[in-house]
């Protein structure tokens, strides 16, 4: 069972009382199937789910006026200002040039890392995922990393005997997730779980298959004292920052909950939502 921190009623952020939208988001319901993930090349279909899964309704507060007292080491997530240069973020050599290193220089300044590797990214659309060879937005509650997965991710990315060395010490993956439209998200924003309100059961292991490998996720399993959070009408110049998995046992957030919603408040002719996430591997002396 993984190491999460478990809630804090003197530390926890305490969302005003009106601020909030009432939103369904997908959680399991129990563990009476294992949950599975099939996932078909980028832009080859969608992917195919075994699980107990069920729509649950949650209050969803606006973090907008406390994002200051957001911490990714108590919550696992933050919202930063940060501008980018990065002109076409569907031009695959750009991202992987410009925007990577925009993100190991952000994520350094915000976790104080020695070293961060950026290693993958994923754009989603609402608008002709399959046909533009993207991918949607995720509508299940999960985190990307689990306690087996995120060391193995290390060991896969890196040289052997530096994977052995860095995994001595303590290391986090983040993802960097951002809006890429020039206008205001206002369809299918993202949805997070403050990591003081999950309890270690709430973490359940789902096999992730794609056609050349098999990794893990946890998948988020129903619990009503799940606290959740987003940040409406991202725009361009800012960013989410989430903690994935941190190796760090001291009581300290190592896992988060996520997902997109159908936001009530939104117009009827909504723009549909592009966005780009980045993963990360940052390492501490």
């Amino acid at each position: 069972m993984p190491d999460v921190r478990t809630a804090s009623p003197a530390s926890h952020v305490r969302p005003p009382v009106a601020a909030w939208v009432e939103a369904p988001v997908q959680y399991l319901a129990d563990l009476s199937i294992k949950p599975v993930t099939y996932n078909p090349p980028p832009g080859t279909g969608l992917a195919r789910r075994e699980g107990n899964y069920r729509d649950f309704v949650v209050k969803i507060h606006d973090a907008r006026p406390f994002a200051h007292e957001l911490s990714l080491d108590r919550q696992a997530f933050v919202l930063v200002k940060h501008e980018t240069a990065v002109r076409d973020f569907l031009d695959e050599d750009e991202v992987r040039t410009r925007y990577h290193a925009e993100v190991e220089a952000l994520i350094k300044r915000e976790t104080g890392a020695s070293k961060v590797v950026v290693f993958d990214h994923t754009v989603r659309t609402a608008d002709r995922a399959l046909e533009r060879g993207l991918r949607t937005p995720v509508r299940s509650v999960h985190n990307d990393y689990t306690e087996k997965s995120g060391p193995q991710r290390v060991r896969d990315l890196l040289p052997a005997d530096e994977a052995e060395a860095r995994l001595n010490k303590r290391f986090a993956e983040y993802n960097v997730w951002r809006n890429i439209d020039h206008a205001p998200i206002e369809m299918s924003p993202l949805g997070f779980v403050d990591s003081e309100s999950i309890a270690p059961r709430d973490l359940a292991i789902c096999d992730l298959v794609y056609v050349d490998r098999t990794g893990e996720i946890y998948q988020g399993v129903y619990n009503a004292d799940h606290r959740w959070h987003y940040f409406p009408a991202m725009t361009r110049d800012e960013a989410i920052l989430i903690k994935c998995y941190d190796s760090l046992k001291d009581g300290r957030a190592r896992f988060s909950l996520h997902s997109a919603f159908d936001d009530p408040t939104s117009p009827a002719n909504a723009r549909p939502r592009q966005s780009i996430e980045a993963r990360a591997f940052a390492f501490f002396d």
